[in-house]
């Protein structure tokens, strides 16, 4: 079965945890599936979202540079399993014609897209497995 295309629908940010939540939503859908971030990573996405850059790039602007500097596009990232509560993920990179996979953390590959605006997909037997009716 086809991964499903979402969208990154809701940053929760809380400034006394640790432990972050974004939303991801079926575009073609209304499942909804949460996933625990750190607080490094939601910030990140937080700044893509509101184009608000650091004064000096950090770790997921820097991987974007990197990316640009070689001529390299992230195609997708794609959240593919979920074990012992922790998801897994694959961000799919073109440069010259070949597509790379490289695993990913589901947070660092979705600052990734939503910073390259690429698709964010998730399997269909992930979302099965731990998506939420809003």
């Amino acid at each position: 079965m086809a991964p499903v295309e979402c969208e990154l629908a809701k940053v929760v940010m809380s400034e006394n945890q640790d432990r972050q939540v974004i939303i991801l939503e079926e575009k073609e859908g209304e499942r909804q599936l949460p996933i625990i971030i750190g607080l490094f990573e939601v910030f990140a996405i937080h700044r893509f979202l509101n184009n608000e850059p650091p004064p000096r790039p950090l770790t997921h602007e820097l991987v974007g540079n990197i990316f640009e500097a070689i001529d390299a596009d992230i195609e997708k990232v794609i959240v593919n399993d979920l074990k012992d509560m922790t998801f897994y993920a694959s961000l799919f990179i073109e440069q010259d014609g070949a597509s790379y996979e490289v695993d990913s953390r589901p947070s660092d590959g979705i600052a990734l897209a939503v910073q390259a605006s690429a698709p964010i997909l998730v399997e269909e037997s992930v979302l099965e497995e731990a998506a939420q009716e809003p």
